[in-house]
């Protein structure tokens, strides 16, 4: 039987990212984030949050603690993954996480080196521009009197 193990989220970060080395100098970076779910229950009346552990390696570990702390915006494409181990009291404990394999900026570059995701100037091209139709603009447009004059 064929399996599939893929998530793709779009949080904010709860914490600032915390950054660990293995016994084998391996890098490894833990962090929570937050996102919104997709409808509000009604009886409440605000939107209801699930908070997800993710975990990243290596590069994608040093990526993360170095560019993001707590609140950015924050994309993660991974797999879950579940864990389980006896604690001090020899009770078993269970783990659900998303290992991330890779970890992208959301917010533009300027908002994210400032930290606060607030008051940074973003580039709009003129291509996005709402198109404008009236003769005020730049391109002028000849109208074409009849079919037969078309070169094709």
């Amino acid at each position: 039987m064929a399996s599939f193990n893929k998530v793709i989220l779009i949080g904010n970060m709860t914490a600032d990212p915390e950054l660990k080395q293995t016994t084998g100098g391996i890098s490894v970076c833990s962090f929570s984030i937050a996102v919104n779910r997709r409808f509000a229950k009604a009886d409440q009346g605000q939107q209801s949050v699930d908070f997800i552990n993710i975990v990243t390696w290596r590069q994608q570990a040093e990526f993360v603690a170095r560019y993001f702390k707590k609140g950015n915006p924050i994309l993660i494409c991974g797999q879950i993954q579940t864990r389980s181990w006896s604690d001090n009291q020899g009770q078993k404990r269970y783990a659900t996480e998303v290992v991330a394999d890779e970890v992208s900026f959301v917010a533009p570059a300027s908002q994210n080196a400032q930290g606060t995701g607030t008051g940074g100037s973003t580039y709009t091209p003129d291509a996005y521009a709402s198109p404008s139709f009236g003769s005020a603009g730049g391109a002028s447009f000849e109208e074409i009197p009849n079919d037969e004059s078309l070169p094709f």
